[in-house]
C-alpha cells in the first residue's frame, strides 16, 4: 500500500505573497500606471473562488501578453527575494520522507517559477515530481494534475492512500475530481476553507495523514 501526499504550493508550503505583489505592483506601475497593491488584497483576490486576475491587477479584461511577459520576467528574480517555509513545514515533509510517504507538488504556478523557488529553499528534493500549470493542458481545478501525479506513482485506487493538501477551494475541487481526499491547509494565504478534512497547522496534519492512512 502506497501513500500519496500532493502539496499546492504558494500559501501552502511557502510564504509568496510579498514577492508575487511586489511583481504584480511592477507590471502595475510600468505598463498601466496604476497605483499598487497591498499583499492582502492580492492574496485575497489569488484565493477567490471566481475571478479575473488580470481584470483585479491590471484593470483589463484580457491578460495582456506584454503584461505577462513583463511578469515573468521580474518575478524571474524577484520569487527568490523574501520567499519562506511556513513554519514547521521542513520538519513535516522531512517527517513524511522518513516515513517513505510519496510526496508531490500540483501548483497553478508556472513550473519553472516552482522549481526555482523550491530549490532556493532546498525544499526540491523532498518531492518526486513538481508539476505547474504549464504542465498540463487544464490547470487546478480540472484534475489533470493531480491525476498526472497518481499516474506516474502507479496509484491504486481502493489499494492506496493519496491526499492532495491546499490552502484554495481549487485544491479542493481537483482533489475530489480526482477522486482522492482534500485537506484544507489553514496556516496559509486563507484561513477558511472547507475540504475533507481541515489542518490549522502542519503539525496536525501530520496526524490527520497518520491516523487516517
Amino acid at each position: 500500500m502506497k501513500h500519496i501526499v500532493l502539496f499546492d504550493m504558494d500559501g501552502t508550503l511557502i510564504d509568496s505573497g510579498l514577492d508575487i505583489t511586489l511583481s504584480i505592483n511592477h507590471v502595475r506601475e510600468e505598463c498601466y500606471h496604476l497605483e499598487p497593491l497591498s499583499v492582502q488584497a492580492v492574496i485575497d483576490a489569488i484565493n477567490a473562488p471566481v475571478r479575473n486576475l488580470s481584470e483585479i491587477f491590471y484593470s483589463q479584461s484580457v491578460y495582456e501578453q506584454k503584461a505577462r511577459d513583463l511578469f515573468e520576467e521580474h518575478y524571474y528574480d524577484q520569487c527568490i527575494q523574501n520567499v519562506a517555509p511556513y513554519g514547521g513545514i521542513c520538519d513535516l515533509l522531512s517527517t513524511l520522507n522518513k516515513n517513505n510517504i510519496i510526496l508531490g507538488v500540483a501548483t497553478n504556478a508556472p513550473s519553472q517559477f516552482a522549481k526555482r523557488m523550491l530549490n532556493h529553499l532546498k525544499m526540491d528534493d523532498f518531492f518526486q515530481l513538481i508539476l505547474g500549470a504549464n504542465d498540463v493542458e487544464e490547470p487546478k481545478p480540472h484534475p489533470q494534475m493531480l491525476n498526472h501525479h497518481l499516474k506516474h506513482y502507479n496509484y491504486r485506487s481502493g489499494t492506496d492512500n493519496a491526499w492532495m493538501i491546499g490552502d484554495n477551494s481549487k485544491d479542493m475541487e481537483a482533489a475530489a475530481r480526482a477522486g482522492i481526499k482534500g485537506i484544507f491547509a489553514g496556516w496559509g494565504f486563507s484561513s477558511q476553507g472547507v475540504g475533507d478534512y481541515y489542518a490549522s497547522t502542519p503539525e496536525s496534519l501530520l496526524d490527520i495523514i497518520t491516523k487516517k492512512g
